[in-house]
């Protein structure tokens, strides 16, 4: 058995407890982290929590400690080992998002304000840099893929008192694929089998089976499918679909 998979047996077993906030410090520790205190997790404040929609979705301590370990991995170096990190951030989306499907993909630097409001599909992908902004509730359907850096927004601000916002939830559907840079506006849906190209900024709802681009994005033409439909599309997201189709 390797170090990792060692590691990871351990964290399983602590993050089944709830996690508690002993336990939260016990994986900072195994993690090679600084001790950190029962006190330090009990004081403890993320930056959500002072986002006006946390009046409405208090973190737990639990929903804290699972927020706190999931941006602290990006600080170490098991980041960068995907046979520790996938794996690692599976156990975390599992008792943190509303939902979290099986054969979940996550790299590098991903960041959502509310875990809870998450709720993510089998074989969903999301690499470097994408930006989940969950505040209004962000659904992603099976075999979803989001490129880097894609935004994912929620809400929005009144012109005239920006205090006043509004929260709308952003749906993107089975077999969509959102490629890298694009942003998704609050209350859009992108619909099943879709694609949105690069750089596109989508105000409006995308069609099933079509392809959008642009600023504002619009339809260019339908998806070259080629007859395949859903997992006859084959979204596999690695080499040889390394991490989907196994045990999680």
């Amino acid at each position: 058995m390797t170090p990792g998979k060692s590691v990871l047996i351990l964290v399983e077993e602590l993050l089944a407890r709830g996690p508690d906030l002993e336990g939260c410090a016990r994986i900072v520790e195994l993690l090679g982290g600084p001790p950190l205190s029962d006190e330090f997790f009990r004081n403890m404040r993320l930056y959500s929590e002072f986002l006006p929609a946390a009046q409405d979705h208090p973190f737990t301590d639990a929903q804290r400690c699972l927020h706190f370990l999931w941006d602290y991995l990006d600080r170490l170096p098991w980041s960068i080992d995907v046979t520790f990190s996938i794996p690692f951030r599976r156990l975390l989306a599992r008792r943190l998002f509303k939902r979290c499907g099986k054969s979940f993909i996550c790299e590098e630097q991903v960041r959502f304000n509310f875990g809870p409001l998450l709720e993510v599909g089998d074989d969903v992908f999301l690499n470097r840099g994408v930006f989940l902004d969950s505040k209004g509730g962000i659904v992603l359907g099976d075999s979803v893929a989001l490129a880097e850096d894609v935004r994912i927004f929620t809400h929005g601000h009144s012109e005239a008192v920006h205090a006043e916002r509004s929260y709308h939830r952003t749906v993107i559907s089975s077999f969509a694929k959102v490629y890298a840079g694009a942003s998704i506006m609050p209350g859009v849906t992108v619909g099943e089998e879709a694609i949105v190209a690069a750089g596109s900024v989508v105000t409006k709802d995308v069609p099933p089976g079509v392809v959008a681009a642009g600023n504002p994005a619009r339809v260019l033409r339908e998806r070259k499918t080629e007859g395949r439909h859903g997992g006859e599309l084959t979204h596999l997201w690695l080499h040889r679909g390394a991490f989907q189709g196994g045990a999680d």
